[in-house]
């Protein structure tokens, strides 16, 4: 775990402050402060000095500051913490990101880069490392442990053991990313199980990543001393999880929103082993909705106490990753704080990180930047043309993904296909679309092809080169014609999201670091993003964000159905399966 570090002519500034004996940096006076650690609510006047908590009284006028902030009453509680967030679902850089999130009350995030790694490998980490450093917001990251997630994708990259080693003593490192690859954790192999002892050798958390797992295969994982999970979709599934021993990060993010069926694990016995992740949260959400406090006020206005609720958001998150002297206000902690008005219904005033006042009202005090240039993006894709979308006839039924509302999980459901001049076609009045991944990195030139449901799109096609955790390029249409010239559009962007119809470009956002991120101000992005998905609503889209859903509808780890370049994926039986059901399979399907 990552020691608490002072040294000691750090330390003998610090208690001169704390004896009252020389004058804080800063003083915070006349507020009521959230002690995370007791769970109590009291007046308090709160010492900073050298970017940490010198020392906290119940009576003001306790200690002297250069600098005195009278709060007027206002509450005061540690800066949140996101348990686990990638943070190039935001779609901006990690300067732009942290201008978003500053102002939102959120000073440090535990990120997995595993979304570029699995673009640009080592040089990927060692980018949003570089990135993010000198930001006032702290940022963390885990090593991503599955690149590519699975052997039935093809990925840009792949990390190894001795990878993810070479990294390991960097500072902001915390440990090893979510263990994607449940089966091969459970079944023993080799690469799985090594990385696991290395995060363990070294001292440092192991994250887990466990949809829908229970009874033994979830207990051999946990004895493989993975310690979290941000993937439950029920109460009963995150309640096993807590009682075999995981933190459970109950996710509230842009596509899976868990909030809702999770809250009621949480009670005084058990808040402290929860925590609260966004995991995935897109740019025009983080600049309307908010982000952790988002989800603190959320859970708030369902009836959890808010002490606990942001003891989620803080404390639990830092214990749990060893982040010692960060998640609470008191003696020695960074002075990372937030201040509000209203403790049910949490809108930040004031962020300070490091104990400066880094956002306030809504606006960052200064906009963080960083310059360090990314890695060159490719999108080698084949030469595409119609017949690349078209799918033969090859059977009467097929297996068809479906996209589920507010969730990453899919259903795996049979439909007698729509068949014209021997290949399938789209069947709007079904809801049932044409889906394809194209290979974007090596060139070798594959394309799976499937079939969707859940979008309503009547016409038109959505293409995006994010598409997790591989990131090829995802194209959702109706028509053979629209979904070559989506996929045309992204390509010619260096990657991005578009949206056409009728062979004319809707609209279209470029996300050339990467295929994943805009060097683009956040505000920029988000209204391009808005006018996106008004595109999709006009071609008949349902779904809150099209584009969020298709990137996970080639995640081979999420069950129950997906699609890669390699062809479909039937996740739980970890294997690739066939588009078109045999005549056995036909016959079993129960009639109605």
């Amino acid at each position: 775990m990552k020691p608490f570090i002072l040294d000691p002519e750090e330390m003998k500034r610090l208690l001169a402050v704390s004896r009252g004996d020389t004058p804080a940096d800063l003083v915070l006076r006349g507020g009521q402060l959230v002690n995370v650690l007791t769970g109590e609510i009291y007046p308090a006047e709160v010492a900073i000095y050298g970017g940490r908590i010198a020392g906290v009284a119940e009576r003001d006028g306790t200690y002297k500051g250069n600098t005195i902030v009278e709060l007027g009453g206002e509450f005061i509680a540690p800066g949140f913490i996101d348990a686990h967030v990638h943070l190039e679902s935001s779609m901006v850089l990690p300067a732009e990101f942290a201008n978003a999130v500053l102002p939102r009350g959120t000073t440090s995030v535990v990120s997995d880069p595993h979304e570029i790694a699995n673009v640009h490998g080592l040089d990927g980490i060692r980018f949003m490392l570089k990135a993010s450093e000198g930001l006032p917001l702290r940022v963390f990251v885990m090593l991503s442990s599955c690149v590519p997630a699975t052997d039935m994708e093809t990925s840009g990259a792949r990390l190894g053991v001795g990878d993810l080693a070479s990294l390991l003593d960097h500072p902001r490192v915390l440990g090893i990313a979510e263990m994607m690859n449940y089966p091969g954790v459970v079944n023993g192999v080799d690469d799985m199980v090594q990385k696991a002892a290395l995060g363990h050798t070294a001292g440092l958390r192991v994250d887990g990543h466990v949809p829908l797992v229970r009874g033994l295969p979830l207990q051999a994982y946990a004895s493989a001393g993975i310690s979290s999970d941000h993937e439950s979709v029920s109460a009963p599934e995150a309640l096993e999880k807590l009682r075999s021993g995981f933190q459970v990060l109950i996710r509230e993010g842009s596509t899976a929103r868990n909030l809702d069926a999770l809250l009621p694990i949480v009670n005084e016995r058990t808040a402290r082993f929860c925590s609260f992740a966004t995991d995935d949260r897109q740019p025009d959400d983080l600049e309307t909705q908010g982000h952790i406090d988002y989800i603190i006020r959320k859970a708030t206005a369902q009836g959890l106490d808010p002490v606990l609720a942001i003891q989620l958001a803080t404390i639990n998150t830092a214990r749990h990753f060893g982040l010692d002297d960060l998640g609470a206000i008191a003696p020695g902690y960074h002075a990372d704080l937030v201040t509000f008005k209203d403790l049910r219904d949490l809108h930040v005033t004031r962020t300070f990180a490091g104990g400066q006042l880094v956002a306030q009202d809504g606006q960052v005090a200064a906009r963080a930047t960083n310059t360090v240039m990314p890695p060159i993006n490719n999108m080698l894709v084949p030469d595409l043309t119609e017949a690349s979308f078209r799918i033969p006839a090859t059977g009467s039924h097929a297996r068809v993904i479906q996209a589920l509302p507010e969730q990453i999980v899919t259903r795996s459901m049979p439909v007698e296909v729509r068949v014209q001049d021997g290949e399938v076609v789209a069947d709007t009045q079904r809801d049932i679309l044409k889906i394809a991944v194209i290979e974007r990195h090596k060139r070798t030139g594959n394309i799976g092809l499937g079939l969707v449901s859940g979008f309503s799109l009547r016409a038109g096609a959505l293409a995006s080169s994010i598409a997790h955790d591989s990131h090829n390029l995802v194209v959702v249409g109706v028509t053979s014609e629209d979904m070559m010239l989506a996929a045309r559009t992204v390509a010619d962007m260096g990657g991005g999201i578009c949206a056409v119809s009728g062979g004319q470009v809707l609209g279209k956002l470029p996300l050339t670091v990467a295929g994943l991120m805009s060097d683009q101000p956040l505000e920029h992005v988000a209204t391009e993003m808005r006018r996106l998905l008004q595109a999709s609503m006009s071609l008949g889209c349902t779904l809150a964000n099209p584009y969020m859903a298709m990137a996970f509808l080639a995640l081979p780890v999420i069950p129950e159905l997906k699609l890669t370049d390699m062809g479909l994926v039937d996740v739980m039986r970890f294997a690739i399966c066939p588009l078109f059901l045999t005549a056995d399979e036909v016959a079993a399907i129960p009639t109605r």
